[in-house]
């Protein structure tokens, strides 16, 4: 079996409608996407993400149900590993920096921040 690798755009896309929807058949996958008309691309994009380890497939009924392989929240920090060792040199400092200069942060998402800081440094929870 190969390795799971990481997700295209567009196989990010799916994969949202699926953590959103849970199993869903491929016409449920488009109508949600809002794309009735590339039923075909969908297919092909599932069947490669079933190679790809993405995504998992329930052949008992005529219409195959798909659902994720992996949570939204490994997928996300598969992505952020892979952008660490690609764009900062593993540096998360340089990647918080960079994301904080780039968006402004709410004062809830800053709170989060400072709450993760803290359980980092090994402070109370």
């Amino acid at each position: 079996m190969s390795k799971r690798r990481t997700p295209t755009d567009a196989e990010l896309a799916i994969l949202r409608v699926l953590w959103m929807r849970g199993p869903s058949t491929v016409r449920e996958i488009t109508s949600t996407m809002g794309r009735e008309r590339g039923y075909t691309t969908v297919l092909k994009f599932l069947q490669i993400m079933i190679d790809k380890r993405l995504v998992r497939r329930n052949e008992s009924k005529q219409a195959h149900v798909y659902r994720a392989a992996v949570s939204e929240n490994q997928t996300q920090r598969q992505l952020v590993r892979d952008l660490l060792a690609r764009a900062f040199d593993g540096s998360p400092s340089r990647l918080v920096m960079q994301a904080l200069a780039t968006s402004k942060a709410s004062p809830e998402e800053l709170a989060e921040i400072e709450a993760l800081l803290t359980k980092a440094r090994g402070g109370p929870r």
